[in-house]
């Protein structure tokens, strides 16, 4: 399973930014797929995810600002950020769990930067 993260980049404050992640492979279904972050100094921090089903959740701080979002028919799972702030900063990084005959994976991209600065 391969994870490839595009979309990363610098924006002003209060700009957009939308992140995605296509998983790719064969011989498995995904189930859940999410988006962590790693601001410098930092620990790595769950920012959203969303199961197969479509149920999302997010860290507080995104809540009304980021909308995770999935197409099943191209494994990719999309990071739409608005109203981005200094402190979302960070290194993100696509994750997913996978179903491979009776076994779960959780796998991780590559990551990718955003920076928010003016």
């Amino acid at each position: 399973v391969q994870l490839q993260a595009f979309g990363g980049g610098l924006v002003q404050p209060g700009g957009s930014l939308r992140l995605s992640c296509a998983a790719s492979g064969s011989g498995f279904s995904i189930d859940a797929m999410g988006w962590y972050r790693q601001a410098p100094g930092k620990q790595r921090e769950l920012v959203a995810r969303i199961t197969s089903g479509g149920r999302t959740n997010y860290a507080d701080s995104v809540k009304g600002r980021f909308t995770i979002s999935r197409d099943n028919a191209k494994n990719t799972v999309y990071l739409q950020m608005n109203s981005l702030k200094p402190e979302d900063t960070a290194v993100y990084y696509c994750n997913t769990d996978i179903v491979r005959a009776i076994y779960r994976e959780n796998y991780w991209g590559q990551g990718t930067l955003v920076t928010v600065s003016s």
